[in-house]
C-alpha cells in the first residue's frame, strides 16, 4: 500500500479501504480479519490498523464482542431509534438484543436553580434521582439521570424501581399516564467519566438528550439527562406541515 499513502494519514486512507470492502464484498455481522491478518494484508502497522477500527467502530460501522472478534454492523438495523425510547427494554427486544438496565444511585435531594427550573419546582423542593444504566448484550450503551418530583412519587422506593420498567410504574403504580415528551438532542464527545461507565474512548462521538415528560394534567413529571453511545444511536424526526 506504500505509495498509495501520501497525501493522508494511513489510518485514515485504511478506514476508506475497509469501509469500501464491507460494502461491497461483506454483509451485517460478517466477521473482520484479526488485526495480525490486516496488517500484513495492507503492510501497515498494528497501530494504524488499531487506529482505523476505532474509527469505525467510533462511526458505527464495526462493533466488538469480546473474546469473538470483530464484525461488520448493520446501520440501518442496528442502530435505536431515539424517538421512541419510552422503553428501553422493548427498543432492544425488537433488534434482537437482551436488554439490562443498572442501577447506580437513588436518592432524594432538593431541587437546585437548573432541576427546579426543568421540573417547574420551587427552588429546595425534594425531588428523586435515579441514575443508570442502559445495556444491551453486556454493552454498555447510555448513561441516564433522571429527576422526578417526589409528590407525585410519594412510595416510590429501589425495590419498586427493579420490579418493572420506569413508565410502567408511572401508570400502574402512581395513576400517572404519560400525554407527551420534549426532548432535545444535541452531539458532543465523551468526558472522562462517561467514557469510563460506557467503556469506550474519552473524546469518542456521544448524544446528549435532555427530556420532559407531561402527564394528563400537563404536569412535568419527569426531567431525564442521558448520554448515549453515537456509534449505537440515531434519531428520526418526521415533520409534517400543515395545511
Amino acid at each position: 500500500m506504500g505509495n498509495s499513502f501520501k497525501n493522508k494519514a494511513l489510518y485514515h486512507q485504511l478506514v476508506d479501504l475497509l469501509k469500501n470492502q464491507m460494502e461491497s464484498n461483506m454483509i451485517p455481522h460478517d466477521k473482520l480479519p484479526s488485526e495480525r491478518e490486516l496488517t500484513a494484508q495492507y503492510g501497515v502497522s498494528r497501530t494504524t490498523v488499531r487506529l482505523a477500527l476505532k474509527e469505525l467502530e467510533n462511526t458505527g460501522y464495526i462493533y466488538r464482542r469480546h473474546g469473538k472478534g470483530t464484525f461488520v454492523s448493520d446501520i440501518k438495523k442496528n442502530v435505536a431509534d431515539l424517538a421512541g425510547t419510552y422503553s428501553f427494554t422493548e427498543q432492544m427486544k425488537s433488534l434482537g438484543r437482551t436488554a439490562e438496565t443498572r442501577i447506580l444511585a437513588f436518592e432524594k435531594i432538593e431541587a437546585d436553580k437548573f432541576i427546579a427550573k426543568q421540573l417547574n419546582l420551587s427552588l429546595g423542593e425534594v425531588v428523586f434521582k435515579l441514575s443508570r444504566l442502559r445495556i444491551a448484550d453486556r454493552e454498555p450503551l447510555m448513561i441516564e439521570d433522571t429527576y422526578l418530583p417526589v409528590k407525585f412519587f410519594l412510595s416510590l422506593n429501589d425495590q419498586l424501581l427493579r420490579s418493572k420498567p420506569l413508565y410502567d410504574l408511572f401508570s400502574e403504580d402512581f395513576n400517572q399516564t404519560v400525554r407527551l415528551a420534549d426532548e432535545e438532542l444535541y452531539a458532543s464527545v465523551a468526558s472522562k467519566e462517561d467514557a469510563k461507565q460506557l467503556i469506550i474512548s474519552e473524546g469518542a462521538p456521544v448524544l446528549h438528550l435532555a427530556r420532559q415528560t407531561y402527564n394528563m394534567k400537563n404536569e412535568i413529571i419527569e426531567f431525564t439527562l442521558s448520554v448515549a453511545r453515537a456509534d449505537q444511536f440515531h434519531y428520526q424526526i418526521r415533520h409534517i406541515r400543515n395545511s
